[in-house]
């Protein structure tokens, strides 16, 4: 059988690209993308020169030269696996005693988690604190998180799973999440199709994306939405699945940035008194605001993605947008399944949603617009 080392989508006027071997996707003109197939199918350079020279009327030299950089510049750079660096401590053993050891429930299933000291806990513990328990003697899974030789190391039911220096913070967070997201819905790493860095609401029935750069309001829409009757799904790690192409539910608080408060207080005054945490790699202060999720195993299909600014006195303005736009935004900051199969169900997925670009100045009008594009409306 033909293995393949490369997916293909028409969307829009172009061919969105996805290469097995560093899993990357890049957005090619659809001419590229035929050249790019032709490779694939192992067609030699000389034969798809002919074809190219006739299809664009460039002499013969001319497009074969085209093609011999193609294939350097691009299929076999991005067919090439990215190394990865070796930070194999699995050897080092867990230590006997930890300062600090949380219980988290969520729905029905309890997590033992064990942080070595106050560091470890405060790159987890804050976002989770709304599940904490008291100790419990029977708990369905242990986590072990410890710093040792400056790095940040994970295990899961005593199996070892990684370490990350401390410039990879995010990759440990993202991890630890990962773990997390699969023993809440039973689901190992490759039954998911991907993890979005959005915000995701739902009206009960249905899911949408909240996605745009740091300090766009995806968290604060995302909170205001909730004061009036949404559901938050999910806030900065979104999980979706490969069975049901649904947006899974993860129970991470909703983090509120210090200059969002004055709009959130008078719907949630406890923000007033909420501990403040310091992230200074990140260069920013948050608090925590609990999610008003009650069913941490819900999931709901999502078929729109809102890429959303909140910007004083632009008034309210939503339109459709490129999905090739907005593709090349949702991709940098997304963790995406490198097996293939997963890779061409998201595309697949990727092809039917609608983008929206959604700036708004006014509450009430963002609430109401988003109520619209629920309700199929706009």
């Amino acid at each position: 059988m033909e293995i393949k080392k490369a997916l293909y989508k028409v969307v829009e006027d172009k061919t969105i690209t996805w290469f097995k071997n560093s899993n990357e996707y890049v957005v090619l003109e659809n001419t590229t993308a035929d050249i790019l197939k032709r490779l694939d199918k192992n067609i030699p350079i000389k034969e798809i020169a002919k074809g190219l020279s006739k299809k664009i009327n460039v002499p013969l030299e001319k497009a074969e030269d085209f093609i011999i950089h193609l294939k350097k510049e691009v299929y076999d750079l991005k067919n090439t696996p990215k190394e990865k660096i070796a930070n194999d401590y699995r050897d080092i053993k867990k230590p006997k005693t930890y300062e600090f050891i949380k219980f988290y429930k969520v729905n029905n299933i309890i997590f033992k988690v064990s942080f070595l000291g106050e560091k470890e806990l405060y790159h987890i513990h804050p976002k989770f604190d709304h599940l904490t328990v008291d100790a419990v003697k029977t708990y369905q899974h242990e986590f072990d998180v410890f710093i040792h030789n400056n790095f940040i190391f994970l295990y899961v039911n005593n199996t070892y799973i990684g370490s990350w220096s401390s410039f990879d913070l995010h990759y440990f967070q993202g991890k630890f999440s990962m773990e997390f997201i699969q023993k809440i819905h039973q689901k190992p790493e490759e039954e998911w199709m991907g993890v979005f860095h959005a915000s995701a609401i739902s009206n009960g029935k249905k899911s949408m994306l909240f996605l745009g750069d740091s300090g766009n309001g995806k968290s604060t829409s995302l909170a205001l939405l909730q004061a009036h009757g949404f559901t938050c799904l999910a806030d900065d790690f979104v999980p979706m699945d490969i069975e049901k192409k649904e947006v899974f539910s993860f129970p991470a608080s909703i983090s509120i940035k210090k200059n969002s408060l004055e709009t959130l207080l008078p719907f949630y005054p406890e923000l007033e008194t909420s501990a403040e945490f310091h992230f200074k790699r990140l260069n920013k202060i948050v608090r925590y605001l609990k999610p008003n999720n009650t069913n941490y195993l819900q999931h709901l299909p999502c078929n729109n993605l809102i890429f959303i600014k909140y910007q004083k006195d632009s008034g309210l303005k939503c339109k459709k947008i490129s999905k090739l736009d907005a593709f090349q935004q949702l991709i940098p900051d997304s963790w995406l399944s490198p097996i293939p199969e997963n890779a061409q169900l998201f595309l697949d997925w990727f092809s039917d949603v609608n983008c929206y670009q959604l700036m708004y100045s006014e509450n009430d009008k963002m609430i109401a617009t988003v109520s619209e594009i629920f309700d199929n409306q706009i």
